[in-house]
């Protein structure tokens, strides 16, 4: 299920929550490049309003287009974006990338200039780089985490750039935001433990149950997409099975979630777990007890990184939400049209 907030200019979408899989993974993978319109197996079945600064991962209503020049092209349908990430004057987490998705492919060709077009301003000087997980969807992440406390500003100023498939940008586009605390949560899937750590200070350890040797947790780090206090999880919408007699079906709608993937997968409260910490217990989500998700849940926030470990199951993808930091370094220059660059500083 998505939800479109507003409109601004010619068919611009810059506001969208992120549609995924509603709970914990099975067969299903991120479809790349879309995580803003519906990008897995399965539609979320979402209740209850997103809570926390950035927590519904949708882009900000408050980007305004600049009025458009006088062609100097070829007349012809515009070059859109579809989402911006994260939201605009949003605060965020140290794992957060910037992600940019485009209405329609952008050639090879074209990237580099695009590229360019999309200029990244901080407080701080910072290395990084943008990755092109699919024609419509780019990426810029620091090499390392952002450091606590940056201005990041987003000017990318598309007027009259060409996205080598016949269309130009027709505006401009401008989003704010802040890299809040360093929050990281390390989860062990062995050790049933997930420890949180505020600026490199331990501030809790929960025990855990992480998923069965048949549906295991992806491994890796991946950034909070998005937060809900109540979730319909459902084996259907994630190719679990659709078989009300499977002993793996369920239908059920579960409190305090923490969205890590597309594909479905969640730190949360489990009815059917609920004093974890002892055994496998999931279809491949991080369960806790009712008093630490709830706890969990109002901790974190959207961009905060939680790195699982010991799960037979691999590295999620990196744009299986937002999961790039599951990428080395050299893999994600060699997705970059421009290369490394080190960002101006206002």
């Amino acid at each position: 299920m998505g939800r479109i907030k507003g409109s601004i200019g010619i068919a611009l979408l810059v506001s969208a929550v992120l549609a995924s899989a509603s709970a914990c993974g099975g067969s299903a993978s991120a479809t790349a490049g879309k995580p803003a319109a519906g990008s897995s197996a399965g539609a979320s079945s979402s209740t209850g309003a997103s809570t926390g600064s950035g927590s519904t991962a949708s882009a900000g209503t408050s980007s305004t287009p600049s009025a458009s020049p006088t062609p100097t092209h070829p007349s012809g349908p515009p070059m859109l974006l579809n989402t911006i990430e994260p939201e605009t004057g949003s605060t965020v987490g140290v794992a957060m990338p910037i992600s940019v998705v485009f209405s329609n492919p952008v050639a090879s060709s074209a990237r580099a200039a695009v590229e360019k077009a999309m200029k990244i301003t901080t407080s701080v000087p910072v290395t990084g780089a943008w990755h092109w997980f699919t024609s419509t969807r780019a990426d810029w992440r620091p090499e390392k985490y952002w450091p606590s406390g940056t201005k990041v500003t987003v000017d990318a100023d598309l007027t009259n750039v060409s996205d080598g498939n016949g269309r130009y940008g027709v505006h401009s586009y401008t989003h704010s935001f802040t890299v809040g605390a360093d929050v990281e949560t390390k989860v062990s899937a062995p050790d049933h433990s997930m420890k949180v750590y505020r600026n490199g200070t331990l501030v809790k350890t929960m025990p855990i149950d992480a998923g069965s040797p048949q549906f295991p947790s992806w491994d890796g780090t991946m950034a909070v997409m998005d937060k809900q206090p109540e979730v319909r999880m459902t084996s259907c919408s994630v190719d679990i099975t659709c078989d009300k007699n499977n002993p793996n079906f369920y239908d059920i709608t579960l409190p305090w979630d923490v969205q890590l993937t597309t594909s479905g997968t969640y730190v949360h409260y489990s009815t059917g777990d609920p004093y974890p910490g002892h055994s496998y217990g999931s279809h491949g989500c991080v369960h806790l007890s009712l008093d630490n998700a709830k706890w969990f849940y109002n901790y974190v926030e959207q961009g905060d990184p939680i790195t699982i470990t010991g799960s037979p199951r691999g590295l999620a993808a990196g744009d299986n939400g937002y999961a790039d930091f599951n990428l080395s370094w050299t893999q994600w220059l060699s997705g970059s049209a421009s290369g490394q660059q080190t960002t101006t500083t206002s």
